[in-house]
């Protein structure tokens, strides 16, 4: 009986057209992450530096990374402060605007994401908005409800005025719970 229920569903859904939809199509073919990202401010498509990671999300709800969690239930973390000197992407220059009310330095919101039985990245673009060069240190913070799980201080390579770059930044390993990264400017300021 439960068979015949769903195959009932299924021409029904089928019916409808749901399993026409991109949605649909887009869940059965699924193809892995080509490593290419699209710098919303410049258009530049680039490749951010993993050391070959690979950032392929699976698709199975039962997959570790997609499961539910709770996430008061983890006490792990990483101690201390970690130190990356990451490489970075020139992805164009920007009008140079500082000057009152207009920080030397810009970060953009990071991204977040998982690479299953790897590590958390997050993608960074840091933008220089003075006339001169900057060696930028940023903070970031990977956190899981409001609790430490990381934190990473980068040195980012210099950037020339106007320059924005992009930076893959590696956060703690896949197996601790991340659901949010916050990264500050400490220099320049």
């Amino acid at each position: 009986m439960k068979a015949s229920r769903f195959a009932a569903i299924a021409v029904g859904l089928m019916a409808i057209g749901v399993a026409g939809s991109p949605l649909a199509q887009n869940l059965a073919a699924s193809p892995a992450y080509s490593g290419h990202i699209t710098d919303t401010r410049t258009g530049r498509v680039w490749t951010p530096s993993l050391d070959s990671l690979d950032a392929y999300q699976p698709t199975d709800p039962n997959h570790p990374v997609n499961r539910e969690f709770n996430a008061r239930d983890q006490r792990a973390s990483v101690p201390g402060m970690i130190m990356q000197r990451p490489r970075a992407q020139l992805l164009g220059t920007v009008p140079m605007v500082a000057g009152p009310g207009v920080p030397v330095m810009t970060i953009d919101s990071p991204s977040l994401q998982a690479v299953p039985g790897q590590r958390w990245i997050s993608i960074l673009y840091v933008t220089n908005n003075s006339l001169g060069s900057i060696d930028a240190i940023v903070d970031c913070h990977f956190t899981n409800h409001g609790q430490k799980v990381e934190s990473i201080r980068l040195y980012v390579p210099t950037a020339g005025p106007g320059e924005r770059l992009g930076i893959a930044v590696r956060g703690p390993p896949g197996d601790m719970f991340v659901d949010k990264v916050v990264c500050v400017p400490m220099s320049p300021i």
